[in-house]
């Protein structure tokens, strides 16, 4: 290959690694709703220049994670109950149409993937940011399963900017367990190609999520704030 090629390559990439990494850090909480992101402090963290930092948060900003205003520089966009709903009822959709699809179109090797990949679920159910990383990287292959591009396609552009509110409805180890008893029952339609199954279970797992994230939203949004 030519070098200047990988080069060229290499600078188009850096950003989006970047944009990447800051989304984790935003969904998994290290970075709050409407803290400010300062570029040079990034640029330190990351070791990269600031116009590379610059370019990651505007495609922070496209996902909606981010927010950039005139003068003031970036900051995490805040919550929104009514985003929350909105996303998890399109999400409802897509994942049930594409477990329908998986369960349909399975080959027994992905099986097997899917299976291995539930059995993390369960051994990382005590961790709240490991157990929300891997069920979206399940979802993620799951909807790879399908042999649908355009839901794959719809899921994974906006996985981190529900990434948050998927988080929220994980936040207690009883609602992780009560996602892990529904994932169970799940992946066992999919392993026996029941396509009708397979979809109202992730609809249905999808709006339970919704339902946990809102509560917990509303919990944040009522606690009383500590004394200084």
């Amino acid at each position: 290959m030519d070098p200047r090629l990988s080069a060229l390559q290499l600078t188009h990439t850096l950003p989006l690694q970047v944009a990447n990494q800051i989304g984790l850090r935003i969904v998994e909480e290290a970075f709050a709703p409407g803290e400010r992101l300062k570029e040079t402090e990034l640029a330190e963290s990351f070791g990269v220049s600031r116009a590379t930092i610059r370019e990651a948060l505007r495609i922070l900003e496209s996902r909606g994670l981010v927010t950039i205003l005139p003068q003031r520089g970036a900051q995490v966009t805040q919550l929104s109950a009514k985003e929350l709903e909105d996303f998890f009822e399109i999400r409802a959709v897509l994942l049930g149409l594409g477990s329908r699809r998986a369960a349909l179109n399975r080959t027994d090797e992905e099986l097997s993937h899917l299976q291995r990949r539930l059995q993390a679920l369960e051994t990382h159910k005590e961790d709240l940011d490991d157990y929300a990383r891997l069920s979206g990287e399940l979802v993620s292959y799951l909807m790879t399963v399908s042999r649908s591009v355009a839901i794959t396609a719809y899921i994974d552009d906006f996985a981190q900017r529900i990434g948050r509110y998927v988080r929220l409805g994980l936040t207690t180890p009883r609602r992780r367990q009560q996602s892990l008893s529904v994932w169970r029952k799940l992946i066992k339609a999919i392993a026996a190609q029941d396509g009708d199954l397979a979809e109202a279970i992730h609809r249905n797992l999808a709006l339970e999520n919704r339902q946990a994230a809102l509560a917990e939203f509303v919990r944040r949004s009522t606690r009383p704030e500590r004394a200084e």
